[in-house]
């Protein structure tokens, strides 16, 4: 009994860091919100087609104003998850992109 005094246990540096388990890494347990004990749930508000919200059927080449905000601004077309378009919009939006950027309206690459 005399001999089970409490003596802190010293562990080197590598074995630490690889016996705290899975979940080692700076990132709080519970999720991808942080929804660990006491923290708050994530919530992602799903995304609605800016285009069936607004009854928008015909999508111009012409338009440069609208399409510039799906483009970003090294000139990539910005995917569907980003920016919440449905299938068959972001398929009339990415045709008016290139149709607007063969005849110069909108620029192929960013400017450096």
């Amino acid at each position: 009994m005399a001999d089970e005094t409490s003596t802190p246990k010293t562990e080197s540096p590598a074995s630490s860091a690889h016996s705290s388990g899975p979940r080692s890494g700076g990132r709080p347990a519970g999720g991808p919100g942080g929804g660990g004990p006491g923290g708050r749930k994530f919530f992602r508000r799903k995304k609605v087609c800016k285009f069936c919200t607004e009854k928008i059927d015909a999508i111009h080449y012409r338009d440069v104003r609208l399409l510039q905000g799906f483009v970003a601004e090294r000139g990539k077309i910005v995917p569907r998850r980003l920016t919440g378009v449905c299938t068959t919009h972001q398929r009339r939006l990415s045709v008016a992109i290139k149709q607007a950027r063969n005849i110069a309206l909108l620029p192929f690459a960013a400017r450096y």
